[in-house]
């Protein structure tokens, strides 16, 4: 599983999360917080993917978008 998406389309996929997931991105920031110490983001994703049942494509949307974020923090 690819975590680059697109710019386009990670920016599409981080815009619908909240509808798509019924939780808005800082539950899922937080989610993955308090979640187990992965240290790959394909690990990340896969986890949360199997965790909360959404489709890889949205987890890994929502890593990458984590990591982007803690990175300019």
């Amino acid at each position: 599983m690819s975590l680059n998406h697109s710019l386009e389309t990670q920016s599409k996929l981080i815009a619908r999360v909240s509808v798509i997931t019924g939780r808005a991105l800082p539950e899922w920031f937080q989610a993955i917080d308090n979640g187990p110490a992965f240290l790959r983001c394909d690990e990340r994703a896969n986890w949360l993917a199997d965790e909360h049942g959404l489709t890889h494509g949205y987890a890994a949307a929502i890593v990458q978008e984590h990591e982007r974020r803690r990175r300019t923090r």
